[in-house]
Order: C-alpha cells, then structure tokens, then sequence
C-alpha cells in the first residue's frame, strides 16, 4: 500500500469527522447529546471507511501516541498531521459556505469562563482517555473497536463539552480557528491533547503493558 494512500485515508476520515462533528454544532444549536453523538459517529463512520487503509487516527494527539508506542514513523506521524490539517480545513471551508465563517468560529474554542490553564489540564485529561483506549483498542482484529472507539468519543464529549468543549484533537480545533479568523485560546487545544496523549502512553505502558523502563523506550524513539 503506497503512503499517499494512507495519507488520503486520514485527510478524508478527518473530513468526515470535522464536517459532521462540528456541522452538529451549528445545526443542533449546542445540543451536547446530538453533538456528542455525531462526533462519535462520524469517527465510527470514517474508521469503517478507511480505517483499515491509514489505522484510522484523523487527529495528530492520536498520531503522536502511536509514534510513542513505536507503531508509525517518524516520518508518518508528520505527514499525518498534515493530511489531518487539511481535511479539517477542507470540511471547515464546507461549513464557512453553507452558513457562515463566523459561525464556524464560534466552534474552534469554547472555554467559556475557563481559566486557560484548566482548559489545558481538561483538555489533557479528556484526551488522555480518549488515547488510552485507542492504544488499547486498536491491537484487536476485531471490527467491533471501531464501534468501542467511536463510543468512547462520545462518552468524552458528553462529559467534556461543558468544560472545554471537548476537543481532544488540535486539527478539529485548528480548522475553524484558521477558516473563521480566529485564535483566542487555541493554543488550549494544542497543548491540551498533545500532553494527554503522552500520558495516555505512559499509562499504557505502565497500567497494559507493565512495561516501566519508559525512558529507555524514549532513547530509542530517538536513535
């Protein structure tokens, strides 16, 4: 299978999952239960789609906990974040056509009265889950994970868009923010889920794996 296939998958899978996600947003008025629901059923949807062609990640903190745990390059996880951003924009491009670039702002962040440093911690938290149970998840054969993936969004979302909005994926937060014009406090949503996903590895390999010379792990990721 040629990389630019797989960079493809995770461009159109990130696509879907912004265009339904964020689309619920603005169509449901701030619904958290249909909101949460699209957003897991759009991963559903695009992991059933091309997840067996990329590993079906469409988001970079995804991306970067599978670099941890050594199963993408390097040179993959770059280019996946790529794809991932442009699929994001793409379907927020869509969004800004259909209704408005300012409506499609309102979705990039949503700290509300949040002290920026909780957002980063929620935002960890929230993303730190989500990871963990892709990293385990993903090692089944079984095409039911997509479901227990997808579920597993949702549930984030229904308890996380109160507080942060539930992001837990920077390309999701960072289409908007570029398409609207956008850029207070999206830095949250970068460092939030980045942070998380290295713990979700850390707890992986320490709670799943009982794995604990996690910094020989990292020499080696360097070498």
């Amino acid at each position: 299978m040629g990389s630019w296939q797989k960079y493809a998958a995770e461009a159109y899978g990130t696509f879907v999952l912004v265009l339904f996600g964020t689309g619920a947003i603005l169509a449901s008025g701030g619904d958290y239960l249909v909101i949460a629901l699209a957003f897991g059923l759009a991963l559903v949807v695009g992991l059933y789609t091309v997840g067996r062609v990329s590993g079906g990640h469409f988001n970079p903190a995804v991306s970067l906990g599978m670099f941890l745990d050594k199963r993408i390059s390097l040179n993959d996880m770059v280019f996946y974040w790529v794809a991932q951003l442009v699929g994001a924009v793409i379907a927020s491009l869509a969004l800004a056509y259909l209704g408005s670039k300012a409506a499609v702002a309102s979705t990039a962040t949503a700290l509300g009265g949040l002290e920026a440093f909780k957002g980063v911690v929620g935002e960890a938290i929230l993303t730190a889950v989500f990871v963990m149970a892709i990293l385990v998840m993903a090692k089944s054969t079984s095409y039911t994970k997509f479901l227990g993936i997808g579920l597993t969004l949702a549930a984030v979302h229904l308890v996380g868009i109160g507080f942060t909005g539930a992001s837990v994926n920077p390309a999701r937060s960072f289409a908007p923010a570029l398409v609207g014009g956008t850029w207070t406090d999206f830095w949250v949503y970068v460092v939030g889920p980045l942070v998380g996903a290295v713990i979700a590895w850390v707890l992986y390999k320490v709670v799943v794996t009982g794995d604990t010379n996690l910094m020989d792990d990292m020499k080696d990721m360097m070498d």
